[in-house]
């Protein structure tokens, strides 16, 4: 991630000067910059003579001091709390008042990485997707301590740079993940339970929309990856939904990681195509596959409602950050075609059956579902959060 974040600021014009502390691992950072700019000219991206002129404008360092004229900085290291906040000091104690310091973290806590520096106003997550030079994404996340400039001056300087950004406050997951991830530990969870089978569940979540069955991309995203986000969910939240279904752990702890590891819930060939092994759990004996979609989505879009309901983010950005962080539709349309009365019907239901506190239908959905004309309040939501969405978060 930082030598593909070094390669987005070098594309945008910026002088910048990449550090890694061990010579080999600065060997490594260069190149993967060379190999990708390379890519990049085989594709038609870029010409032979912009590619030299981006490397040209990247320098390599491996002490820290090389930094000390940088007012933008980008920490990449691994999520690692303790070796975060250790660069963070680092970071501290040669960086000028004014630079602004950013984390790439995922899902780590940002305010407590500001907490630790000299200024915290000045810190800011800005969580790249993976490759960064090719995602277009940016989740610029603001703590309680952020400087409202700070996280402005961020976003702009991203957007310079071509990137589309949304804005949320300091919470597991931040937008993307936080939405994503429960949502497919749920449809991991149906699977467990035999309520319909692996092909019928990604089947029907295709047939919706979604640009890959919820089965299929937690194979392609990692179990390990998705494991240790929904520890961090639950870490904050509590909530039972958050916990790994007894399955996702399965899977971890016996090494069955997905793609990479060559099965999970699917099984892979050598060319990555999939076998027709019979899968993990026997064929449903009563099967409720003629819930789905619905049984799948209406949480998930629940979950999208509680979080634009207190502010957390804004309708147009969890409409962003779907759509271009995971390629699904835009959750505002697709509660638009489904209505909120529907939604919040399913969603009471899911209530009752679960008794799950964060199953609780989202008061905004209420709301809208008990609108004179909830086509008109689902509008007028969405245009609200568009423009005020821009300047951050309110």
């Amino acid at each position: 991630m930082g030598s593909g974040i070094a390669e987005v600021f070098a594309r945008g014009g910026w002088s910048v000067v990449g550090l890694e502390e061990q010579p080999d691992a600065l060997d490594r950072a260069r190149q993967r910059l060379a190999a990708s700019t390379a890519r990049a000219v085989e594709r038609g991206k870029l010409d032979a003579a912009g590619a030299e002129a981006l490397t040209a404008r990247v320098s390599w360092a491996t002490d820290v001091a090389a930094l000390a004229g940088c007012d933008v900085v980008v920490e990449a290291v691994p999520e690692v709390p303790e070796l975060k906040r250790a660069v963070f000091s680092k970071l501290d104690a040669v960086l000028s008042p004014d630079a602004l310091l950013a984390t790439n973290t995922s899902s780590l806590s940002v305010t407590a990485l500001a907490a630790g520096t000299s200024r915290p106003g000045r810190v800011v997550g800005v969580h790249f997707f993976n490759p960064a030079p090719v995602q277009p994404l940016v989740e610029v996340v603001s703590t309680v301590l952020s400087d409202p400039a700070a996280v402005a001056r961020a976003r702009a300087v991203l957007e310079e740079l071509g990137k589309t950004t949304i804005a949320c406050r300091d919470r597991a997951g931040f937008v993307v993940n936080a939405l994503l991830v429960p949502y497919l530990n749920h449809a991991a969870s149906w699977y467990e339970h035999g309520y319909a089978t692996r092909e019928e569940i990604d089947a029907a979540m295709v047939a919706a929309g979604l640009p890959m069955g919820p089965l299929a991309l937690l194979d392609l995203v990692g179990h390990d990856v998705t494991h240790a986000v929904l520890h961090r969910l639950h870490g904050q939240t509590g909530e039972r939904r958050h916990l790994p279904t007894p399955l996702l752990t399965s899977l971890v702890e016996g090494g069955l990681l997905g793609r990479k590891s060559g099965r999970g819930f699917y099984t892979y060939a050598a060319d990555g195509s999939v076998t027709d092994d019979p899968g993990l759990v026997p064929p449903p004996p009563g099967s409720r596959a003629g819930e789905l979609p619905e049984a799948l989505l209406v949480p998930y879009l629940n979950d999208v409602l509680t979080m634009v309901g207190v502010r957390y983010t804004s309708a147009a950005d969890a409409d962003t950050g779907m759509a271009l962080g995971c390629r699904m539709p835009k959750p505002f349309d697709q509660l638009a075609a489904l209505g909120p009365a529907t939604v919040l019907a399913r969603q009471q239901q899911v209530f009752a059956e679960t008794a799950e506190p964060g199953h609780r239908p989202a008061p905004l959905l209420e709301q809208l579902a008990a609108a004179d004309d909830p086509d008109l309040a689902l509008h007028a939501l969405r245009t609200a959060d568009e423009h005020a969405g821009r300047a951050g978060l309110r």
